[in-house]
């Protein structure tokens, strides 16, 4: 029996060693050459690296952004501590588990799902085959249940192990044909995938931390310092490469105190700075910030948010460093704060967030997070953006004038110099200063470079950008982050089901805008907030930094449990009624 759907979500896993993510990057390899989407994350124990994992995947003939409700089929070459992850692995009795009877029993936890159990002896079927792995035959069986075919995989086999290592090679193929074969032969429905629509031009399979790696770079960028820390560093890795290749420096910094104040005297110095960090680190950054907010020095903060307080759970998800970036700075300290919405809108709003660093000389911190930062996708590719840094520089003053740094505009924008630029010398330094970067404690000198300060990030004009808005009707479903796939995902079902809905995601959460946000709620009567987060931080900052038509309604939990489009959906369908 056939199952059509619009998706399929699979869950592969395994031991350390089992070579379940091996298997699931090559499926969404296939995907993407059989003109699929993909996304695909993993989920693993508290240890940072090695042991038990499973790789969780949603594949789909439409752009996805989000995971879905359930997972039609969990593979499983083992059952190592997955008791450790098995709540991230919902089923229902729709779902198909396939499982090596040489590993035991299913655990009970996911049995009691009503799952269809089918045996499926891969360790045998791979021994068959000299040379033949468990993951290889898994591989083969779930091209062929999702209809994915054999023919996309056996390619990027070829692409990744034919000319290095041609013994290996042969043995994949012929275990991934083995597997297919025996898939075909399962007493078990089959997840059939729609057919892919005609492709226009390739598309990019790429992480978040990578796609903001290369915003960064798209975006001006020139110098990076960091300091390595789960779940940013592969955006330090990407950027580690990229920047020597433009004539660009990366360091590796000795901690996060100094990676901000390298960046802080690079850009001082007249290159476009970035570092990239988890909560921890931001933590140690905020006094590093409170410098470059008053010496109006432009720098970018990749914050790829994890599980907190402290060490927390540093492999998944949350998004409770939403204070600490806005409210987190001492003294009143004006500055940036961006959110990407997606692995794809990773790559837009780093370099965005470059580009108006870079105008309005403030620091700008990007919050990614986790389950966008360490997945993977199948994406069409992002157009060319016009952002990039331009920073106003001061020159040489006229015969007679006298150079103030700090001068009173009526932007809040005043030109920067480059170090070394004849009559341009100035105190650059954390102090309050008059406008010629004197230090001064004067009540005059204090008061007129704060309302400077917020002055240049208030005025600024931030375009359509600042959110992503969709849909009408009297409920708004206000998110942001990596909630904002699936909050869409719930608006579209509600509307099949006759519940008119709006979708507001702010990109830019600092500064705040109330009038676009005013217009974006207008006609507006219930509000439901969506947040990954134990205190609602989200909600508690739209309440206090705007005027909501109503008191919301709030879904909000901290990770590591996804928030998915079924839950949003149901909320929406009651708030309808």
């Amino acid at each position: 029996m056939t199952i059509s759907s619009g998706s399929v979500s699979i869950a592969l896993c395994g031991s350390g060693g089992a070579g379940v993510m091996t298997a699931a990057n090559m499926l969404v390899d296939a995907a993407a050459q059989a003109g699929y989407y993909a996304l695909f994350s993993r989920s693993s124990g508290p240890q940072i690296r090695g042991g038990e994992a499973a790789a969780l995947l949603r594949l789909s003939a439409e752009p996805i952004t989000s995971v879905d409700d359930t997972f039609q089929i969990l593979l499983a070459i083992d059952w190592l501590n997955v008791v450790r992850f098995a709540a991230e692995l919902p089923l229902n009795a729709d779902s198909l588990i396939l499982a090596d009877p040489t590993a035991g029993e299913v655990p009970e936890i996911l049995s009691r799902s009503g799952a269809r159990i089918v045996e499926l002896p891969m360790k045998d079927l791979a021994q068959s085959i000299p040379g033949g792995r468990p993951n290889m035959i898994a591989l083969g069986v779930v091209a062929a249940l999702t209809g994915l075919g054999v023919e996309p995989v056996v390619e990027m086999l070829g692409k990744s192990l034919k000319k290095k290592h041609a013994d290996a090679f042969e043995a994949s193929l012929a275990a991934v044909r083995h597997g297919a074969e025996t898939g075909l032969t399962l007493d078990a429905p089959c997840r059939q995938l729609p057919p892919a629509l005609p492709r226009h031009g390739g598309r990019w399979t790429i992480s978040g931390n990578h796609a903001a790696g290369l915003g960064a770079i798209r975006g001006g960028i020139r110098f990076c310092a960091a300091y390595p820390i789960t779940p940013a560093t592969e955006s330090l890795e990407y950027l580690s490469a990229a920047l020597p290749k433009i004539g660009g420096v990366f360091v590796q910094a000795e901690d996060e105190l100094a990676s901000i104040n390298m960046c802080i005297g690079a850009s001082f110095g007249g290159d476009a700075s970035i570092t990239a960090t988890a909560g921890p680190g931001l933590a140690l950054m905020t006094e590093g910030l409170g410098l470059a907010v008053s010496s109006e020095t432009p720098v970018v903060v990749l914050d790829v948010q994890r599980g907190g307080p402290s060490t927390g759970i540093p492999t998944k998800s949350e998004q409770s460093d939403l204070n600490i970036a806005i409210y987190g700075l001492h003294g009143d300290a004006p500055h940036l704060v961006l959110a990407p919405q997606s692995i794809g809108d990773c790559l837009f709003t780093t370099q965005w967030a470059v580009h108006l660093a870079e105008a309005m000389q403030a620091p700008c911190i990007v919050l990614s997070d986790q389950s966008l930062g360490q997945s993977r996708a199948v994406i069409d590719p992002a157009p060319a953006s016009p952002f990039f840094a331009n920073r106003e520089t001061a020159r040489t003053p006229a015969e007679g004038e006298t150079f103030k740094r700090y001068a009173l505009t009526n932007t809040g924008v005043s030109p920067m110099p480059v170090p070394g630029t004849p009559g341009c010398q100035y105190t650059a330094d954390g102090l309050e200063h008059a406008e010629s970067g004197t230090p001064s404690s004067q009540a005059s000198d204090h008061s007129r470079q704060l309302d400077k300060r917020l002055r240049k990030l208030v005025l600024h004009d931030y375009g359509p950008d600042w959110a992503t808005i969709e849909g009408e009707g009297e409920i708004a479903v206000i998110t942001w982050g990596s909630c904002t796939g699936a909050a869409r995902e719930a608006v579209i079902r509600a509307r099949a089901d006759g519940v008119k809905a709006r979708l507001i995601a702010p990109r830019l959460l600092y500064p705040t805008l109330p009038e676009q946000m005013a217009r974006a709620l207008d006609g507006v009567r219930k509000i439901l907030v969506v947040e990954q987060s134990h205190l609602g931080q989200f909600n508690r900052y739209l309440r206090g930094e705007y005027d909501l038509p109503a008191r919301p309604d709030v879904l909000s939990r901290p990770g590591p449990l996804p928030i998915r489009p079924g839950e949003i959906h149901a909320r929406l369908l009651a708030m309808g009624k």
